[in-house]
Protein backbone atom coordinates (compact mmCIF):
# COMPACT_ATOMS: atom_id res chain seq x y z
CA UNK A 1 0.00 0.00 0.00
CA UNK A 2 1.05 3.64 -0.56
CA UNK A 3 0.59 5.84 2.16
CA UNK A 4 0.43 9.31 2.98
CA UNK A 5 0.87 10.77 6.64
CA UNK A 6 0.14 14.49 6.90
CA UNK A 7 1.36 15.69 10.30
CA UNK A 8 3.21 12.49 11.35
CA UNK A 9 6.24 14.01 13.14
CA UNK A 10 5.25 13.28 16.68
CA UNK A 11 2.00 12.15 18.70
CA UNK A 12 -0.37 9.54 16.90
CA UNK A 13 0.56 10.56 13.44
CA UNK A 14 4.26 9.34 14.57
CA UNK A 15 3.18 6.32 15.59
CA UNK A 16 0.88 5.26 12.64
CA UNK A 17 3.92 5.98 10.00
CA UNK A 18 6.34 4.15 12.31
CA UNK A 19 3.46 1.15 12.73
CA UNK A 20 2.02 1.01 8.98
CA UNK A 21 6.87 0.98 8.11
CA UNK A 22 7.01 -2.47 9.44
CA UNK A 23 5.38 -3.88 6.64
CA UNK A 24 7.52 -4.33 3.32
CA UNK A 25 4.30 -4.52 1.27
CA UNK A 26 3.84 -0.25 2.01
CA UNK A 27 5.66 2.82 1.31
CA UNK A 28 5.14 5.51 3.45
CA UNK A 29 5.56 9.08 2.78
CA UNK A 30 5.32 11.59 6.16
CA UNK A 31 4.97 14.91 5.91
CA UNK A 32 5.68 17.63 9.01
CA UNK A 33 7.33 20.50 9.80
CA UNK A 34 10.06 19.07 12.14
CA UNK A 35 12.86 18.15 9.35
CA UNK A 36 14.71 16.73 11.84
CA UNK A 37 12.57 14.38 13.13
CA UNK A 38 11.42 13.33 9.85
CA UNK A 39 14.65 12.97 9.23
CA UNK A 40 15.47 10.62 12.28
CA UNK A 41 12.10 8.58 10.85
CA UNK A 42 13.51 7.93 7.78
CA UNK A 43 16.83 6.56 8.61
CA UNK A 44 15.29 4.50 11.19
CA UNK A 45 13.05 2.54 9.06
CA UNK A 46 14.19 -0.92 9.06
CA UNK A 47 12.36 -1.47 5.61
CA UNK A 48 13.48 2.35 3.86
CA UNK A 49 10.15 2.23 3.38
CA UNK A 50 9.55 5.91 4.60
CA UNK A 51 9.23 8.64 2.55
CA UNK A 52 9.49 12.36 3.71
CA UNK A 53 8.26 15.45 2.88
CA UNK A 54 9.36 18.98 5.15
CA UNK A 55 6.31 21.40 5.02
CA UNK A 56 3.71 23.44 7.16
CA UNK A 57 -0.11 22.12 6.13
CA UNK A 58 -1.36 26.00 7.11
CA UNK A 59 0.79 26.93 4.07
CA UNK A 60 0.51 24.21 1.68
CA UNK A 61 -0.55 26.12 -1.29
CA UNK A 62 3.15 26.94 -1.08
CA UNK A 63 4.27 23.63 -1.26
CA UNK A 64 1.49 22.16 -3.77
CA UNK A 65 3.84 21.57 -6.79
CA UNK A 66 6.57 20.42 -5.10
CA UNK A 67 4.82 17.47 -2.80
CA UNK A 68 2.14 15.96 -6.00
CA UNK A 69 5.77 15.77 -7.97
CA UNK A 70 7.69 13.94 -4.91
CA UNK A 71 4.50 11.90 -4.64
CA UNK A 72 4.83 10.80 -8.45
CA UNK A 73 7.94 10.07 -8.71
CA UNK A 74 7.97 8.46 -5.02
CA UNK A 75 5.00 6.58 -4.94
CA UNK A 76 3.25 7.14 -8.32
CA UNK A 77 -0.39 6.54 -6.63
CA UNK A 78 -2.07 7.18 -3.54
CA UNK A 79 -4.24 4.00 -1.91
CA UNK A 80 -4.42 5.41 1.72
CA UNK A 81 -4.28 9.34 2.83
CA UNK A 82 -4.34 10.34 6.44
CA UNK A 83 -4.99 13.82 7.44
CA UNK A 84 -3.37 13.51 11.02
CA UNK A 85 -1.98 17.34 11.12
CA UNK A 86 -3.72 19.54 13.98
CA UNK A 87 -3.14 22.57 15.96
CA UNK A 88 -4.73 23.55 18.98
CA UNK A 89 -4.82 26.63 20.60
CA UNK A 90 -6.84 26.99 24.29
CA UNK A 91 -8.05 30.92 24.52
CA UNK A 92 -11.55 31.79 24.87
CA UNK A 93 -13.45 32.98 21.82
CA UNK A 94 -13.18 36.78 22.79
CA UNK A 95 -9.09 36.67 23.70
CA UNK A 96 -8.08 35.21 20.79
CA UNK A 97 -5.53 36.35 18.55
CA UNK A 98 -7.13 36.70 15.21
CA UNK A 99 -3.84 34.80 13.20
CA UNK A 100 -3.97 32.22 16.10
CA UNK A 101 -7.49 31.52 15.03
CA UNK A 102 -6.86 31.59 11.03
CA UNK A 103 -4.02 29.49 11.41
CA UNK A 104 -5.96 26.79 13.03
CA UNK A 105 -8.69 27.10 10.63
CA UNK A 106 -6.06 26.54 8.10
CA UNK A 107 -4.25 24.08 10.09
CA UNK A 108 -7.28 22.02 10.53
CA UNK A 109 -9.34 22.21 7.88
CA UNK A 110 -8.23 24.21 4.71
CA UNK A 111 -4.89 22.17 4.57
CA UNK A 112 -6.45 19.01 5.15
CA UNK A 113 -8.43 19.67 2.00
CA UNK A 114 -5.91 21.35 0.04
CA UNK A 115 -4.09 18.04 0.22
CA UNK A 116 -7.35 16.06 -0.51
CA UNK A 117 -7.39 18.21 -3.78
CA UNK A 118 -4.04 17.63 -4.68
CA UNK A 119 -3.58 13.74 -4.12
CA UNK A 120 -7.18 13.13 -5.66
CA UNK A 121 -6.14 12.32 -9.38
CA UNK A 122 -3.88 9.85 -7.50
CA UNK A 123 -5.94 7.76 -5.92
CA UNK A 124 -7.72 5.24 -7.71
CA UNK A 125 -10.64 2.62 -6.89
CA UNK A 126 -10.35 1.20 -3.69
CA UNK A 127 -8.53 4.11 -2.41
CA UNK A 128 -9.35 5.49 1.28
CA UNK A 129 -9.21 8.92 2.81
CA UNK A 130 -9.25 9.25 6.48
CA UNK A 131 -9.81 12.22 8.15
CA UNK A 132 -9.22 12.80 12.18
CA UNK A 133 -11.72 15.17 13.28
CA UNK A 134 -12.28 15.27 17.33
CA UNK A 135 -14.97 15.00 19.81
CA UNK A 136 -15.05 18.57 20.44
CA UNK A 137 -16.10 18.74 16.66
CA UNK A 138 -18.50 16.32 16.96
CA UNK A 139 -22.28 17.17 16.88
CA UNK A 140 -24.33 17.21 20.29
CA UNK A 141 -20.87 16.29 22.33
CA UNK A 142 -19.88 17.84 25.54
CA UNK A 143 -17.94 21.01 24.84
CA UNK A 144 -15.40 22.82 26.46
CA UNK A 145 -14.09 26.19 27.16
CA UNK A 146 -11.41 28.17 25.13
CA UNK A 147 -12.06 25.36 22.25
CA UNK A 148 -14.19 26.77 20.07
CA UNK A 149 -12.14 28.19 17.26
CA UNK A 150 -10.59 24.26 17.38
CA UNK A 151 -13.92 23.00 18.15
CA UNK A 152 -15.15 24.37 14.76
CA UNK A 153 -12.52 23.28 12.86
CA UNK A 154 -12.63 19.98 13.60
CA UNK A 155 -16.40 19.94 12.94
CA UNK A 156 -15.69 21.49 9.25
CA UNK A 157 -13.32 18.85 8.55
CA UNK A 158 -15.81 16.39 10.01
CA UNK A 159 -18.69 17.76 7.33
CA UNK A 160 -16.21 17.93 4.13
CA UNK A 161 -15.40 14.08 4.58
CA UNK A 162 -19.51 13.44 4.28
CA UNK A 163 -19.84 15.80 1.32
CA UNK A 164 -16.88 14.26 -0.27
CA UNK A 165 -18.04 10.60 0.10
CA UNK A 166 -20.51 11.12 -1.98
CA UNK A 167 -18.42 13.49 -4.53
CA UNK A 168 -15.86 10.44 -5.45
CA UNK A 169 -18.33 7.18 -4.72
CA UNK A 170 -17.97 7.64 -8.90
CA UNK A 171 -14.91 6.61 -8.59
CA UNK A 172 -14.74 4.03 -5.91
CA UNK A 173 -12.97 6.18 -3.41
CA UNK A 174 -13.94 6.05 0.50
CA UNK A 175 -13.73 9.39 2.28
CA UNK A 176 -14.27 9.08 6.52
CA UNK A 177 -13.74 10.64 9.64
CA UNK A 178 -12.29 9.51 12.97
CA UNK A 179 -13.50 11.59 15.61
CA UNK A 180 -11.55 10.90 18.35
CA UNK A 181 -11.60 11.40 22.19
CA UNK A 182 -9.12 11.57 25.25
CA UNK A 183 -5.81 10.26 23.94
CA UNK A 184 -2.39 10.97 25.74
CA UNK A 185 -0.84 13.32 23.83
CA UNK A 186 0.96 16.84 24.24
CA UNK A 187 -2.57 18.00 22.51
CA UNK A 188 -3.94 16.47 25.22
CA UNK A 189 -2.44 17.81 28.01
CA UNK A 190 -2.32 21.09 26.67
CA UNK A 191 -6.19 21.08 26.51
CA UNK A 192 -6.93 19.56 29.80
CA UNK A 193 -4.02 20.05 32.05
CA UNK A 194 -3.66 17.49 34.63
CA UNK A 195 -6.14 14.77 33.42
CA UNK A 196 -5.57 11.49 32.35
CA UNK A 197 -6.46 9.82 29.07
CA UNK A 198 -7.38 6.16 29.09
CA UNK A 199 -5.88 5.55 25.94
CA UNK A 200 -2.39 6.09 24.61
CA UNK A 201 -0.55 7.29 20.64
CA UNK A 202 0.29 3.96 20.36
CA UNK A 203 -3.54 2.26 20.77
CA UNK A 204 -4.93 4.65 18.72
CA UNK A 205 -2.23 4.60 15.85
CA UNK A 206 -2.82 0.56 15.90
CA UNK A 207 -7.04 1.06 15.29
CA UNK A 208 -6.17 4.06 13.06
CA UNK A 209 -4.43 2.12 11.04
CA UNK A 210 -6.36 -0.97 11.30
CA UNK A 211 -9.25 1.28 10.29
CA UNK A 212 -7.50 3.10 7.15
CA UNK A 213 -6.69 -0.45 5.67
CA UNK A 214 -9.85 -1.84 6.03
CA UNK A 215 -12.81 0.69 6.69
CA UNK A 216 -12.90 1.46 3.44
CA UNK A 217 -14.80 -1.64 2.91
CA UNK A 218 -17.40 -1.36 5.08
CA UNK A 219 -17.88 2.33 5.64
CA UNK A 220 -18.12 5.93 3.68
CA UNK A 221 -19.57 9.44 4.63
CA UNK A 222 -19.37 8.44 8.53
CA UNK A 223 -18.14 10.23 11.02
CA UNK A 224 -17.28 7.60 13.49
CA UNK A 225 -16.72 8.80 17.46
CA UNK A 226 -13.62 6.83 19.06
CA UNK A 227 -13.98 7.74 22.21
CA UNK A 228 -14.23 5.72 25.80
CA UNK A 229 -13.81 9.34 27.72
CA UNK A 230 -14.48 12.99 26.76
CA UNK A 231 -12.13 14.65 27.87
Amino acid sequence: MNIVITGGTRGIGKEIALLTSESTDNLVMVTGRNGLELEKMARGAVHGNIVTFISDISKFEDYREEFVYLVKQKLGHVDILINMAGMLVVTDFMDIEETKAREMMETNFFGPASVIRALRPLMKNGSHIVNISSMGGFQGSSKYRGLSYYSASKAAISTLSECLALEFSDAGISVNCLALGSVQTEMFERAFPGHKAPVDSKDMARFIADFAFTGGRYFNGKVLPVASSNP
